[in-house]
């Protein structure tokens, strides 16, 4: 069938998306900071998200964390916030579809959804183990 989207473009138009110059590094950021406004405005799942992850930078600051304790704490945090971004994103992808289509895909919800759990556990496993470390310190040092 001509125009399928396997074949070959016409020349013209392949010229025409050469010809097209490269965004500024300061767009792609405001469209990236951008879309981090769009993720969390609206969903109130980033709300439980942000509370935990001020808890657990008070915690770090509180027990005295080292730098390798620190990098771990902020890496979860962004990972939790990164998973919960792209189940934002498929989110609002699956709120534009009709009827039938959701029908099909609701498992990718699922996924998503399944996968910020993941990072979330993943994350109070680290947490736990972080400052149970320090608190365990903490008591020792304070029997001595």
């Amino acid at each position: 069938m001509p125009g399928d989207w396997w074949e070959a473009k016409p020349a013209s138009e392949a010229d025409s998306r050469r010809s097209k110059k490269p965004r500024p590094w300061r767009d792609k950021f405001r469209e990236a900071f951008r879309g981090i406004k769009l993720g969390v405005r609206g969903h109130s799942s980033f709300f439980v998200h942000f509370f935990f992850a001020a808890l657990a930078l008070a915690a770090a600051l509180a027990l005295r964390c080292d730098l390798i304790e620190w990098c771990l704490v902020i890496g979860c945090i962004g990972m939790v916030i990164t998973a919960e971004l792209f189940n934002s994103a498929i989110e609002t992808l699956f709120h534009g579809l009709d009827d039938d289509s959701k029908t099909r895909i609701q498992g990718c919800l699922d996924i998503a959804a399944g996968a910020v759990l993941a990072a979330g556990m993943t994350s109070a496993i680290v947490g736990s183990i972080i400052f149970g470390q320090r608190l365990l310190l903490i008591l020792h040092v304070g029997e001595g």
